[in-house]
């Protein structure tokens, strides 16, 4: 083995592949339940979008988590692997009218609503098939993120959530209707968070629209702040679990919770992007005039990231121990955006050698794609190659 990677176990299998460390996720879930059950009526849910690999699910059901939804497939996977139903949030600003039946027919904890249109569909379809939808209206509090641009969704020009000027009024329309029940607000500002200020901000936000509330008379029984928070890219090794302390903290200080409210949590890179890899062989060494790039048989068709939002991950070769190189780390898709790296250092590199491209257990995997018609990677657990 090199680092955590059993390589000899490696050389066998078909590459490009996700290989998921299982300790460390099981170390990763443990930390937020130190942290979280030390307050009552604390809740998280794992944001499956991040990554729907069953294994993974299971392992993570197991620690007691809940499951926050963003589709109708996210609901199936969810139930299949063993999560319960009174468990699921459903959030998402365009649900389909199967995708709420399901809900309703699974009767899950909570509809995340991001419009008076879906709202009143949702009582539409519950009141067809005579239930109750629970309900929790999703507010834009137009609170800006330290991260990148394209992954924001808590800014007033975002498609996300309700305008804060409209939440009396809806939630006041939601009361006409005799087929929903509002049970409490969502907030989601954005993704890879890494500056507590950006959640103690949301925090004074929540604070300021609960006492507009309360001065309507209006109390609601659950509060559901999203997720959002980062992980380091740069040092997987070193900081594998993100400073959920700090993060539990600010809302347990920052935030003002009304006696006998819940708290409810929407963690997914955060739970799982430090326990995966993308495992790649190198097919060639090309040196160019001014540059020397390592051809590998993984593209953007398996990791998408770095070209979609000019993500870093570190890369190692783990085949090498020989003197570093400077290489460009580039797959072999029919587009010039398919790069994982530019000017990085690497052990010597070889065709055949392997390299680890890390910290990709959160949106990867779950965002392949067969474009070139090529194979989807397989994922593995360390459980697997034991």
């Amino acid at each position: 083995m090199k680092g955590k990677f059993p390589v000899e176990r490696f050389q066998t299998l078909r590459t490009p592949f996700y290989y998921y460390d299982t300790e460390l996720l099981r170390q990763t879930l443990q930390a937020i339940n130190a942290e979280t059950s030390r307050h009552t009526n604390w809740h998280v849910h794992y944001a499956v979008k991040a990554n729907a690999n069953p294994k993974l699910l299971r392992i993570i059901r197991e620690a007691g988590l809940g499951a926050d939804c963003v589709s109708g497939g996210e609901i199936e996977v969810s139930l299949k692997t063993g999560f319960q139903s009174s468990k699921i949030v459903f959030a998402g600003v365009g649900k389909s009218d199967w995708e709420i039946n399901l809900g309703l027919d699974s009767d899950i904890f909570c509809f995340n609503v991001e419009s008076i249109p879906e709202l009143e569909v949702i009582n539409e379809l519950a009141q067809a098939k005579g239930k109750v939808a629970r309900v929790a209206f999703r507010l834009n509090p137009n609170v800006g993120a330290h991260t990148h641009a394209n992954i924001t969704t808590g800014l007033a020009e975002n498609k996300f959530g309700i305008a804060m000027r409209d939440m009396i009024p809806v939630i006041e329309h939601a009361a006409q209707l005799k087929h929903v029940q509002v049970v409490g607000l969502h907030f989601h500002i954005g993704s890879q968070i890494l500056d507590m200020g950006d959640f103690q901000a949301l925090c004074n936000r929540i604070n300021e629209l609960q006492d507009e509330l309360e001065r309507h008379r209006i109390r609601l029984e659950h509060i559901n702040v999203g997720g959002g928070l980062g992980v380091d890219y740069e040092h997987p090794n070193r900081l594998p679990i993100p400073d959920f302390k700090a993060y539990f903290d600010t809302y347990a200080k920052k935030l003002k919770l009304r006696p006998g409210q819940s708290l409810h949590f929407e963690l997914g890179r955060a739970v799982v992007a430090q326990c995966g890899s993308l495992l790649t062989r190198t097919l060639y060494i090309k040196k160019g005039a001014v540059k020397q790039f390592a051809i590998v048989d993984a593209g953007f068709t398996d990791l998408i990231r770095p070209a979609l939002y000019q993500a870093y991950h570190k890369i190692e070769n783990i085949s090498s121990d020989e003197a570093t190189e400077c290489y460009d780390v580039v797959g072999p898709i029919c587009e010039s955006t398919d790069v994982f790296a530019k000017q990085i250092d690497l052990n010597a590199t070889h065709r055949g050698d392997l390299l680890a491209i890390r910290s990709a257990g959160a949106y990867g995997e779950i965002m392949a794609s067969q474009y070139n018609c090529r194979r989807l990677p397989l994922g593995y657990t360390s459980d697997d190659l034991l």
